[in-house]
């Protein structure tokens, strides 16, 4: 059994980032960039007026002016701005030659195609050529990680098919003969198959298309024809139970049928002391835990982070400092525990009331892990804590 630590490195260093590909500018969010990206052009690409308002001569401001044109976003100014003359502009519009400031209108009189102002002095409320970015800056950098504050960014520079990391194929599983789909009424000794409805929905969260390939019963035969017939069209399968000591758990010796090398098999962590991570050259399997909120805290430990490497992305786990709003006792301290709880914006944190593994439930309430080290059985009420969002 190893440790919360090691087992991330080994999921982790285990990783071969896949290829790339270019893709439309509208598919790309939640993608990861491949190559630095550059501007063509510069920003603003002409002196822009940042006003409604009249575009003159600094030194004209005192004056009665000419009025030669009326300049709108999108058209180019027909004449060059002399002294005593002057251009109604709108905002956006190109800032026509000769002037070297906008005044805003709500300082001018306007009266039969001349203009004054009620001010003398301004600023120039002109945003220039290249001011916020000149031709050949960077736009965004290689393993950018795609989001809605990206795209115009990209649409700016004139990036309609950026490069961008390959997404893995992604295979998922629910395993155990008790198992039945959602839409049939479970017998006396059957459940629902939960775990798959949560994996698939993890794995859209992060922007990939799974495939669910079913419910697999409690049969090493089975098991070992569907996993396989998975790796043909998948990168990665990830299966829930059937990973423990049992007499009926084949999908560690299934996998070592399929030549793959268990990298990973137990870790010190509740919930979710059972975990497959076994590679086979590029392709990878997980085992999770049966139990639901096992399998969704060990997806959100192990599996979001190794997806994202996957695609060249270091996700950076967001564990903030928090004050725990209620003492919280446990008896066995052999474990790293991970304790469902409510983080609220004040940065405090109340442990939600969870009945272990199986009680999917909590998680309904909760949005934080309090992680509670080895070693440690008891936080205080009011006591900093550390605790990982989710």
């Amino acid at each position: 059994m190893i440790d919360f630590k090691e087992a991330i490195q080994t999921i982790l260093t285990n990783v071969e980032v896949l290829g790339t590909e270019k893709v439309p500018l509208k598919s790309a969010h939640n993608r990861v960039l491949a190559a630095d990206t550059f501007y063509d052009v510069a920003l603003p690409p002409f002196n822009k007026s940042a006003m409604d308002g009249y575009a003159c001569k600094m030194s004209d401001i005192a004056k009665e002016l000419d009025i030669l044109e009326v300049v709108h976003a999108g058209k180019k100014p027909e004449h060059e701005i002399g002294e005593n003359q002057c251009a109604k502009i709108m905002t956006g519009a190109v800032v026509p030659e000769g002037a070297d400031c906008v005044v805003m209108r709500e300082y001018a009189e306007e009266k039969e195609n001349r203009v004054s102002f009620t001010i003398d002095k301004t600023k120039s409320n002109i945003c220039y050529t290249g001011e916020d970015v000149k031709v050949g800056d960077l736009a965004l950098p290689k393993n950018t990680l795609l989001n809605s504050r990206h795209m115009p960014i990209l649409a700016g520079a004139g990036i309609t098919n950026p490069e961008v990391k390959c997404q893995p194929r992604v295979s998922v599983f629910a395993t155990g003969s008790e198992l039945v789909e959602p839409s049939e009424q479970p017998l006396p000794f059957q459940i629902r198959n939960t775990n798959s409805s949560q994996m698939m929905a993890q794995i859209e969260e992060i922007g990939i298309t799974g495939k669910y390939g079913g419910i697999i019963t409690d049969d090493f035969e089975e098991t070992k024809q569907k996993i396989a017939y998975a790796f043909e069209k998948s990168d990665v399968v990830i299966l829930s139970g059937g990973v423990s000591e049992g007499d009926f758990d084949f999908i560690p010796s299934v996998i070592e049928a399929l030549g793959f090398e268990t990298l990973i098999s137990r870790i010190s962590v509740q919930p979710g002391k059972p975990l497959i991570f076994a590679k086979n050259k590029n392709k990878y399997c997980f085992g999770l835990a049966g139990n639901p909120a096992s399998s969704y805290v060990q997806f959100e430990l192990y599996i979001k982070p190794f997806l994202y490497q996957l695609m060249g992305y270091e996700l950076e786990p967001t564990i903030v400092k928090a004050k725990i709003s209620a003492e919280y006792i446990r008896k066995k301290t052999d474990r790293l525990k991970f304790i469902p709880a409510f983080l609220k914006e004040d940065l405090t944190v109340m442990p939600v009331e969870y009945h272990g593994a199986a009680h999917i439930n909590a998680l309904v309430h909760a949005n934080a892990l309090i992680q509670m080290p080895i070693g440690v059985s008891k936080f205080s009420e009011g006591e900093i804590v550390d605790v990982r969002r989710i």
